[in-house]
């Protein structure tokens, strides 16, 4: 229990190290590649976002939803990826080798679909080589570079805040 408390907080660390160093560089690029992390306890309906994605005219096949689950041995069909604590070792160490993909993927967009601060989706967010990152949450703003902050059950005001902004933005 005590070593758990420590590997948290090495892992805390990390993510506060890399977000003091990151430098906001996204560039003026159109929207092909996006990538969803979901907390799996938190929201369920995955398939929103492939529809949604298809409403945008993003018919990419490199898009990729991961789901984090605490619960390991969960049903992990519906997504393309799942990863839970134990995926997590010691100063940021990814030890698996899917997520560890999906970290050096280089999306256009990556969406943080989750409102409760869970540290390993804060490290996920914060190494993810995505170059632009839009979140609900505002517990840590220095994670995103765009917040939306609506509540998980207002999905439709979400997605369209998001469409308004990207076409704003000029990244569709």
């Amino acid at each position: 229990m005590i070593l758990k408390a420590f590997k948290e907080k090495s892992n805390r660390k990390y993510v506060n190290k890399l977000l003091a160093e990151r430098k906001s560089s996204v560039n003026n690029d159109k929207v092909k590649t996006v990538a969803v992390l979901l907390n799996a306890s938190e929201f369920h309906e995955f398939e929103v976002f492939r529809v949604y994605f298809k409403e945008l005219g993003l018919n990419s096949p490199k898009h990729k939803i991961v789901a984090f689950t605490m619960d390991d041995k969960l049903e992990h069909n519906q997504w393309n990826a799942h990863f839970s604590p134990k995926d997590f070792g010691w100063n940021g160490k990814i030890k698996n080798l899917d997520l560890q993909s999906f970290i050096d993927e280089p999306f256009d967009m990556l969406i943080c679909f989750f409102k409760n601060p869970v540290l390993q989706l804060n490290q996920m967010t914060a190494v993810s080589n995505a170059n632009f990152k839009v979140g609900i949450s505002k517990e840590d703003e220095r994670l995103y570079d765009l917040i939306i902050d609506v509540e998980l059950k207002n999905i439709n005001i979400f997605k369209q805040e998001l469409k308004k902004y990207l076409n704003i933005l000029k990244k569709l």
